[in-house]
């Protein structure tokens, strides 16, 4: 009989370490970790600061080196944002600023950019800018991890962006009536100059 009392009194329940299980993309990505660390280059701050503060009469010159559309990257080593080489529009420049833009995208990677758009409503004209994130379906899955995931590390530096907008495809973005709705629906009539048609 005593033995049988020892048997059925159950033993304390001992905690049993839980398993670390991997996540799927800690395969495909090491560098989705790291990404919450990425930092933005004291540079691309002062890019965003001299597009967001205007000057009430600047003149030729100055409105002709003010910057109307910049590209924004990873460095090489996935540690910075920093602001991609030779891939800005100024105010000055001949043609469609617009156009120019989505031509600057690069197809088959992420960018984060900041687009200064001028447009015309039914009652007044305005500029805002625009932070884009420019992830196509084409780039590769590590990169729009990476860029995803370091996507705030920039948003808090740009304070006072009203419009944010992510496009995933030329498709989303080659037809500025999209852009136009972004900033402010169906009262806008006008981006860059050019009538958003039907």
């Amino acid at each position: 009989m005593l033995v049988q009392r020892c048997l059925s009194v159950a033993a304390p329940a001992v905690p049993r370490p839980v398993e670390q299980v991997a996540h799927p993309c800690d395969f495909l990505c090491p560098f989705a970790l790291q990404a919450s660390g990425v930092t933005v280059e004291e540079n691309v701050l002062t890019v965003f600061n001299d597009m967001k503060v205007r000057k009430a009469q600047p003149n030729e010159e100055e409105r002709r080196k003010r910057k109307k559309a910049v590209l924004f990257c990873l460095s090489d080593d996935k540690k910075k944002i920093i602001m991609e080489e030779g891939r800005e529009i100024l105010q000055g420049e001949e043609g469609d600023p617009y156009l120019k833009f989505v031509k600057m995208l690069p197809p088959n990677d992420c960018r984060y950019a900041l687009y200064d758009a001028t447009y015309e409503t039914k009652e007044t004209k305005k500029e805002d800018l625009v932070f884009i994130f420019w992830a196509p379906e084409g780039a590769p899955l590590k990169s729009k991890m990476i860029y995803a995931s370091s996507k705030d590390a920039i948003k808090k530096k740009f304070t006072g962006i009203k419009h944010e907008w992510q496009v995933n495809g030329l498709d989303d973005i080659k037809d500025r009536k999209t852009l136009g709705e972004k900033l402010g629906g169906s009262s806008v009539i006008t981006l860059e100059g050019k009538p958003l048609c039907d």
